[in-house]
């Protein structure tokens, strides 16, 4: 009975390894990456370093051209996953096509920044489970809520 077991497990294994490495080759494909960026925010507006360094290590990934993709970002169905994520982010904010925003996109962004923040959306739970660096504390979460008031502001005057 036991050989019997063993060479059914030993079939579905095989079956499982097949199907895992033909996931490998299907799915979506990988949101795109450049780190040539004329119109990102960062480029384009004077943010200070201390913003610029929490929207990197916090939103960049998902909401930027600039996506660092971990080891597992190529391992489907992981990378399925992790590939919807940046694509919806990406849709619904940008900061590497801040300069092709109108004004009405940009403070549109902006407050939203400030309520997701608020409410506690972002960064994603799962994301700084994987991202220690992208856990922001109240501190940090206060300082972007202030700059997006704040620059809010700057772009009305533009």
């Amino acid at each position: 009975m036991l050989h019997w077991v063993s060479k059914k497990l030993k079939y579905t294994l095989t079956i499982l390894l097949v199907i895992f490495a033909i996931l490998q080759f299907v799915g979506p494909d990988r949101p795109a990456t450049t780190s040539e960026n004329p119109g990102d925010l960062l480029q384009v507006a004077n943010i200070s370093p201390e913003i610029s360094g929490i929207l990197k290590s916090a939103c960049y990934d998902c909401h930027s051209m600039e996506t660092q993709y971990p080891w597992y970002g190529y391992i489907a169905p992981v990378s399925w996953f992790l590939y919807g994520h940046i694509n919806h982010g990406r849709e619904e904010l940008n900061f590497s096509d801040w300069a092709s925003l109108d004004k009405r996109g940009k403070l549109r962004a902006l407050k939203d920044i400030q309520e997701v923040l608020e409410e506690g959306e972002m960064p994603l739970s799962s994301y700084v489970n994987l991202h220690e660096e992208a856990k922001l504390s109240d501190a940090q979460k206060e300082a972007l809520m202030a700059w997006a008031k704040e620059f809010a502001g700057v772009v009305i005057k533009e």
